[in-house]
């Protein structure tokens, strides 16, 4: 699952439209404010319908509370591990019936992992949404584990962690540097699992993990679409009322250290070109008494990195050209502690500590003087059309409403981030700046090809 599902309204640009009459017109062509409704059944499952009558379709996801987050050291991947497995067998269907029977109806249907959550999910006509709650339900009471399925499935992600990092080596610096940057907390260990915890996976270990983890009073199910509360309402009793909820002792807390001082982390690997990481340690809304500080952070990273016009883009890549490419990233929305990240990539003769040193100016400039109005109101109308291009989707509706179930944050935030974002004003992006882009935070990682190696 990636960083594209989440609420980040920077990854759409303007562009040459006039800003604000492009945002009234999106509007304009928007339907009404869609119907949305949650309720809570007897076993714990929680069940949130958002119905949207535009065409004859629906999205069905079931959110798990457990990821890569809840593991300890020993069986890392093991999220990931029964998500593949939950495509298995169960009392009642074959091995890939799920899938094949979703396909015959003309949906699609998939599944991801990510570090606090296990997502599966349906797309379909609305009138076939029925089959897949049926199905859903089946695989969280009734999953059969086989000792031939589960090895099959070891090699599978054996080869899949193999081809996304392993042969990678930026992507394995990106993984050791998760390690510098989180000394205790479980964000340091990668959603996929390490690899010497993949070979000693037993399968006993994801059926117990199926049996702790995998009931309704640990689920979510979010469904948008062309549906009526009422009728989802009758499956979901007909289907997942005779499932029993599993009490459970929560996850004990790993907060991650206070840090007190700049990490360095530095390599080098069959890459064609320097890397430059620098992740500053950042609160989230989970973890703030006042929330305004999350959405400033958030207005911050589009000041940096928003389009075309953001600070980088102007001043990196095209007026001292210095940069191929720089970004920055922050998701106030994580369950944990999170990160403000900047990447950037020098072009060729530039160095990572010319380039360090840009961005380290925009980042001061940031801290002593106020931004313009002008600027601030480009990134507040960034938002604004982000969030309406949020509500055009309704698998990216779905993804919103679960993800922030999941984070443990009310998903109705979502109705709310656009006036959060417009109440930030310069004052609170020059105080966060301030308080939490320092150096005391940072961890910095540098990566360069082989041949720059000393």
């Amino acid at each position: 699952m990636r960083h594209f599902y989440k609420l980040n309204p920077y990854t759409f640009k303007l562009g040459q439209f006039g800003g604000l009459v492009f945002i009234l017109a999106l509007f304009l062509s928007l339907p009404a404010k869609a119907a949305s409704f949650e309720k809570t059944y007897a076993n714990g499952l929680k069940l949130i319908v958002r119905e949207d009558h535009r065409a004859p379709v629906a999205v069905s996801q079931i959110w798990y509370r457990v990821g890569s987050s809840y593991e300890h050291t020993g069986i890392t991947g093991i999220s990931h591990a029964l998500e593949h497995l939950m495509f298995k067998a169960t009392s009642n269907t074959a091995s890939g019936e799920f899938s094949r029977l979703v396909a015959e109806s003309g949906g699609r249907d998939n599944a991801f992992t990510g570090q606090h959550y296990t997502t599966y999910y349906q797309q379909v006509a609305s009138d076939r949404l029925e089959l897949c709650i049926r199905l859903e339900a089946d695989r969280m009471k009734n999953l059969l584990f086989d000792e031939g399925e589960f090895k099959r499935e070891i090699e599978v992600i054996k080869e899949e962690r193999n081809l996304r990092i392993d042969s990678n080596p930026l992507s394995q610096f990106y993984e050791r540097f998760l390690t510098t940057v989180y000394l205790r907390s479980p964000l340091r260990n990668p959603v996929i699992g390490w690899p010497e915890d993949i070979a000693q996976l037993q399968i006993k270990d994801t059926e117990d993990w199926y049996r702790r983890w995998y009931s309704p009073d640990n689920a979510t199910l979010v469904v948008v679409g062309d549906v009526s509360f009422d009728a989802v309402d009758e499956w979901v009793k007909k289907y997942f009322l005779d499932i029993e909820s599993s009490p459970r002792e929560k996850p004990r807390s790993a907060p991650e250290i206070r840090q007190n001082g700049m990490k360095l982390l530095q390599g080098y690997g069959d890459t064609s070109s320097p890397y430059l990481i620098m992740a500053y340690q950042a609160p989230v809304i989970n973890t703030l008494d006042n929330l305004s500080d999350a959405f400033a952070l958030d207005v911050l990273s589009g000041i940096l990195d928003g389009g075309g016009s953001a600070r980088f883009s102007r001043y990196l890549q095209r007026g001292d050209e210095l940069a191929l490419s720089a970004s920055a990233g922050y998701d106030p929305f994580d369950r944990l502690q999170g990160l403000f990240t900047i990447t950037a990539m020098p072009k060729p003769g530039i160095t990572l500590e010319v380039l360090q040193a840009a961005i380290e100016k925009q980042i001061q400039s940031l801290k002593t003087e106020k931004v313009s109005d002008t600027e601030l109101d480009r990134v507040k109308a960034q938002v604004v059309s982000g969030r309406i291009y949020d509500q055009d989707s309704m698998f990216n509706m779905a993804m919103q409403i679960g993800m922030l179930e999941s984070a443990g944050i009310d998903w109705r935030l979502i109705e709310q981030y656009v006036d959060h974002i417009q109440r930030v004003n310069a004052g609170d992006v020059l105080r966060v700046a301030n308080r939490y882009l320092n150096q005391t935070s940072l961890t910095l990682g540098k990566f360069w090809p082989e041949s720059e190696k000393p």
